[in-house]
């Protein structure tokens, strides 16, 4: 072992064995988020804002998750959740004259390969189709062209309906969406498929099934960096570097072989126990920059280490992710072990304390039933904010912005 390598041991040793002296990082030992952040993270949308919710035919969403009950467990299934908490929230009317937003359920991530994996090829033609019958049974949908509108669009890319970036930004977002409120999973800065006033949310993790996976709070935190997942996709990506723009095989390469990396491919039945035995948790990009690692890390309480440049995180202007997180670029992966060895053991503590903070982990949550404080009602929050609509949403009659015949030729097919 060269002496570089055995001093960044030596340190993460240190780190650990702090770490463990103050494992009872609970809800007494917390730290309040100060700030705008601490007081959005806790605002109440109740009596802010009013929601209409198009009763659709059940092809778009009942019909759908009846057909593949598993579309209620993968990453995407918020798009369901919103929706049945809408269906009993206060915040529902069902006068569509004094409504402040109109929600559209289209679960256009319900359609998945035996393996589970969410097919987006037929979602912007269901989009499409629910649309038209909004356009065409309500007058709601002509007035503004849907800039009253939100959508929960939790795929890969958003609404650009593609998992693959390349692919996605040549697609761009589903042109009937480009006035409407789209509320999504994906988050980049400078990127087609992140529209100006999108509402960026944590992806769906099960709160029940981790609820069942908590250990004591006072468990030491012996595991210095800890990740599972690919590293490649040779499925998708044959000839490697263009999964996770090569961040997660840079990763393997550099710390297959490091003491202080907890890394395989290898999904053991004591995933979630280990997240709360470890200090960092990798949340590199994949296919998208974002991850259900994200979540996880915060309920756990263990520090995300965001690999994934220029992402958008959930909920950023509630969640002081620069405060509890550790952002590495892309190309500086090389140099993991020497950034997280060398941040200060009181940096460190501080952020497994406002980690500690239940608000923090009930905003990353989409529980049943609904809880104050949860992604449902951040989600709300960022729709509130939005309030009142500006002179620009709605059209004089018979102005026209949006090009119902713009896309690829294969969206334009009946669905």
């Amino acid at each position: 072992m060269g002496k570089g390598s055995a001093r960044a041991l030596a340190l993460a040793l240190a780190v650990l064995l702090a770490c463990s002296d103050v494992a009872v990082v609970t809800a007494q030992d917390t730290e309040r988020i100060e700030g705008s952040a601490g007081d959005v993270l806790e605002d109440n949308p109740v009596g802010r804002l009013k929601v209409y919710i198009y009763d659709l035919p059940s092809k778009y969403n009942k019909k759908l998750l009846k057909k593949d009950p598993r579309c209620l467990n993968h990453m995407f299934a918020a798009e369901i959740f919103m929706h049945r908490f809408l269906l009993s929230s206060v915040v529902r009317t069902f006068n569509p004259e004094e409504a402040d937003w109109f929600y559209t359920p289209v679960y256009t991530t319900c359609d998945l390969t035996p393996s589970g994996l969410p097919l987006p090829f037929k979602s912007p033609r269901m989009m499409r189709s629910a649309i038209q019958l909004i356009a065409t049974n309500w007058p709601y949908w002509n007035r503004s062209e849907g800039a009253d509108h939100f959508f929960v669009t939790p795929h890969d890319f958003g609404a650009c309906f593609h998992y693959q970036e390349e692919k996605a930004i040549g697609r761009g977002i589903l042109p009937l969406l480009q006035r409407a409120t789209l509320v999504q999973t994906f988050g980049q800065k400078n990127h087609v498929c992140l529209k100006d006033g999108s509402i960026t949310i944590p992806p769906f993790a099960p709160p029940q099934k981790m609820q069942t996976h908590l250990i004591p709070a006072d468990t030491p935190r012996s595991i210095f960096v800890y990740f599972r997942g690919l590293f490649y996709d040779t499925g998708n990506d044959p000839e490697g570097g263009y999964y996770a723009r090569g961040a997660r095989a840079s990763v393997w390469e550099n710390f297959k072989n490091n003491p202080l990396f907890d890394i395989s491919t290898d999904h053991p039945p004591t995933y979630y126990e280990d997240m709360q035995r470890s200090v960092f948790c990798l949340c590199p990009l994949g296919w998208a920059p974002w991850s259900p690692r994200l979540v996880e890390a915060v309920v756990f309480g263990c520090i995300p280490v965001i690999i994934a440049d220029d992402i958008v995180l959930p909920f950023a202007d509630a969640i002081p992710w620069e405060d509890i997180g550790v952002f590495v670029a892309e190309e500086d992966v090389p140099r993991l072990d020497s950034i997280l060895t060398s941040i200060p053991t009181d940096v460190i503590l501080r952020k497994q304390r406002l980690l500690a903070n239940p608000s923090m982990k009930q905003a990353m949550l989409f529980p049943q039933p609904a809880q104050p404080g949860d992604a449902f009602h951040q989600i709300l929050n960022g729709l509130a904010r939005k309030l009142p609509h500006g002179d620009n949403v709605f059209l004089k009659p018979g102005e026209r912005i949006l090009n119902w015949t713009a896309g690829p030729p294969g969206d334009l097919k009946p669905w």
